[in-house]
């Protein structure tokens, strides 16, 4: 069951609390549930629930508003619901009709929205958010063709349709880059990675002895290999020798350890097809002896064991620090280097993403935890912008690796225009002064979308990625670049209210003074008038 409260039944003014004062209408939560467009929000998120059946669920405007919040003040999940029990303005914004103390929801609750809400739902609540701020700017402004005439949808299903030969004129500047969202994870190396395995292999030998009949517990030297691994980590200078002499070491522990795992194992199948049941079932045997004795998450952590022990093996003996998959993080196994070639970072370890921004609203098109070349995604971002806005853009800005031949060809074909350094040999007749002062300018506003990635990363912690799985990471990001869209739409939410005050000012003050030049007119024509009465009448006399 679906549960949602509309947009048009909350008011300020009808929120109760048990407070004298009255709630500001300045305040920054007001301001955007105002401009929000919490029934279009609404529509999308309730595709992936089921009307008919199930139980009631949670407000679908506390949801949407549970989620700006926690990014928007880039809190974890507990304090996210504390602060909305704590906070007055935070409830009217998720969509409550008087004050409460209690907790909205359990914090657990989040999982669930973010395995339920993917990039592609986030995507289409950005269009919404593009589609409102568009709305907000003067007509000569816009920039969707479809919003530009009310009652022309049908006019503009023909624009770019290559049957009727229309194409819609090319409007707006596209800029695209990529980056990587790093996860929160330990930094990788060779070294600590064999640490951690080895720990995690000794523990589940723990575990599989205690479910097993066995007298005596393999020998696995763990305290040996604890005593090596304090002293290489306690090791400031580390020597040329001396890291691999450690990784060949941890690797025979590592190995070792994993051949009991498989022998344990196999032996607790075993000794579950011949024991009874203890208790009332006593003298029973055991439905299901096949049954795997580890958990579900020792079971994923035992496969990425064996991957990661092959891997490192493999490397070690090819001497080499590559190798295809490569696994990084026991408990995050789909995290992959992406080798960047950044100043700060050379490698960094997250899902590489392409993005795209026109006028300050900024979209993610494409998400992989594999590297890829970004140049792929040009003609894909290209398309999404069409389909959003109706008609390609007049501009493209792009990095260098973008511009290659096959793009720039496709790019002419649609005359769109491109903003960069032209490939081949320079041109013999140098630009003047002022068209390269001009090329310069053009050039530097893809520094925005640059900006973007800062925002997101210094400010809602597009570099720090705290959620563990592949799904709800990428929920995670999407959420980042809707607050920031939310953001930018609240900004041109207040820059036309002070369009609007000022033209209703200026409109105010030029009718103000078009009355008074009236009624001085009026005076004068009414003295003159006077004045040309008397001197009839005197001359008359």
């Amino acid at each position: 069951m679906i549960k949602y409260t509309p947009a048009n039944q909350l008011t300020l003014e009808n929120f109760s609390h048990p407070f004298e004062m009255e709630l500001s209408p300045e305040n920054r939560w007001v301001k955007l549930a105002k401009e929000m467009p919490w029934d279009n929000l609404a529509a999308e998120y309730v595709k992936k629930l089921s009307n008919n059946s199930g139980r009631e669920s949670i407000d679908v405007r506390m949801v949407i508003g549970a989620l700006v919040a926690k990014h928007q003040l880039r809190l974890s999940d507990r304090d996210t619901v504390a602060m909305i029990s704590e906070n007055l303005y935070l409830q009217y914004f998720c969509g409550l009709k008087s004050f409460q103390s209690k907790e909205p929801f359990h914090p657990t609750v989040f999982v669930d929205i973010r395995k339920r809400m993917g990039l592609q739902e986030f995507d289409a609540w950005n269009a919404q958010i593009a589609k409102r701020a568009d709305a907000l700017r003067p007509e000569k402004s816009k920039t969707i063709t479809t919003m530009q005439k009310p009652g022309c949808d049908a006019e503009n299903k023909n624009l770019n349709n290559p049957e009727t030969g229309r194409t819609a004129k090319n409007k707006g500047t596209l800029k695209i880059d990529a980056t990587v969202a790093d996860q929160n994870i330990v930094y990788p190396t060779d070294a600590g990675l064999l640490g951690r395995a080895r720990k995690e292999s000794e523990r589940m030998i723990d575990l599989l002895f205690k479910q097993s009949n066995l007298a005596t517990k393999p020998r696995d030297y763990r305290r040996v290999a604890r005593k090596e691994d304090y002293n290489f980590s306690t090791n400031r200078k580390k020597h040329g020798k001396t890291i691999p002499k450690y990784i060949r070491k941890q690797l025979s522990y590592l190995k070792r350890n994993l051949g009991y795992i498989e022998n344990l194992l196999d032996t607790s199948t075993a000794d579950k097809r011949n024991t009874t049941l203890p208790g009332a079932f006593s003298g029973q045997k055991d439905p299901y002896p096949e049954r795997f004795p580890l958990p579900y998450r020792d079971q994923k952590i035992y496969w990425v064991l064996q991957h990661i022990c092959h891997q490192q093996l493999y490397m070690f003996q090819e001497k080499t620090h590559s190798v295809e998959n490569r696994i990084v993080n026991i408990y995050q196994p789909h995290v992959r280097p992406m080798p960047r070639g950044k100043d700060k970072n050379k490698t960094e370890f997250g899902a590489k993403i392409s993005a795209s921004e026109s006028d300050g609203i900024s979209r993610v098109e494409h998400l992989s935890w594999d590297n890829f070349n970004e140049a792929g995604d040009l003609i894909l971002q290209v398309e999404e912008y069409q389909q959003l806005y109706g008609h390609y853009p007049e501009t493209l800005l792009a990095d260098r690796i973008y511009l290659n031949r096959e793009n720039r060809k496709w790019l002419t074909e649609k005359e769109i225009k491109i903003v960069g350094k032209p490939l081949g040999r320079p041109p013999k007749v140098r630009l003047s002064a002022y068209k390269r002062r001009k090329l310069k300018q053009q050039q530097n506003q893809r520094n925005l979308i640059e900006g973007k990635f800062g925002q997101g990363k210094n400010k809602y912690g597009l570099s720090n990625i705290r959620s563990r799985r592949k799904d709800t990471s990428e929920s995670w990001i999407g959420a980042i670049f809707f607050v920031m869209n939310l953001v930018k739409l609240l900004k041109i939410a207040d820059q036309y209210a002070i369009f609007c005050a000022l033209f209703e000012n200026y409109c105010f003050v030029s009718i103000r003074s078009m009355k008074n030049q009236f009624i001085q007119t009026k005076n004068l024509i009414a003295s003159q008038t006077n004045q040309k009465y008397l001197y009839l009448t005197s001359s008359a006399t």
